[in-house]
């Protein structure tokens, strides 16, 4: 922070914009920041930090560029040489005891919610709370919700369940958390439709009655 600090005494004081492949800008603010960090013990303050903060510079670990590039010659030979298989989509570096590298094909999953965006059946009876389905949402191992939000749509309108976005809409939409499923005006095979941080895309969820199952 404090080489950023400095950048904007810069300004103040030359009137001119930084840049950062000038050698004479980078100097000033590093004598000025190094002066400060000297005054109140702060360490590590070097040339190439002024000149990585004022470029906005990402360090790049030299031996991570190596695995890199031997990863991509190693798959030109491959395809040059039609000696093996090349590599599909994805492939796993560990160095951290000894080298070990594999590959692997990525699959897409079929039955993801956000990527299929085919609906998911929740079973329940109809005398299940709204606030037993939304825990069922938070607990479930698959689906690890947090505060999800619930709309569906009765007689061609839309409807909201539950909101926990907005406070005032979760203020008043609180009282249908005690509600039945039946009380609601929810069907069997009504769609659910449900909002949380976990997806970026709403989830469609459809609702099935188990009353008729243990019935039959």
């Amino acid at each position: 922070m404090y080489t950023i600090g400095f950048c904007f005494c810069f300004f103040l004081v030359t009137g001119l914009p930084i840049d950062g492949d000038d050698t004479d800008h980078i100097q000033w603010i590093f004598e000025r920041a190094s002066e400060r960090a000297e005054s109140y013990g702060i360490q590590g303050v070097t040339y190439r930090l002024t000149q990585g903060v004022i470029k906005r510079i990402i360090p790049a670990v030299a031996s991570t560029n190596a695995v890199i590039a031997a990863a991509c010659v190693n798959e030109v030979f491959k395809c040059a040489t039609q000696c093996y298989t090349p590599m599909n989509n994805y492939m796993v570096f560990n160095d951290v005891n000894g080298v070990y590298s594999y590959t692997f094909a990525a699959e897409r999953n079929s039955r993801c919610l956000v990527c299929s965006q085919q609906p998911r059946t929740l079973n329940f009876t109809t005398d299940a709370q709204l606030r037993q389905l939304i825990d069922h949402l938070q607990q479930d191992p698959t689906l690890q919700m947090k505060n999800p939000s619930l709309t569906t749509i009765i007689d061609g309108k839309t409807k909201t369940l539950y909101m926990t976005g907005i406070p005032s809409l979760e203020v008043a939409t609180r009282p249908n958390l005690p509600k039945t499923l039946k009380e609601l005006g929810l069907v069997d095979g009504h769609e659910l439709i449900c909002a949380d941080v976990t997806s970026p895309t709403s989830l469609r969820f459809i609702l099935h009655y188990t009353d008729n199952d243990m019935a039959e």
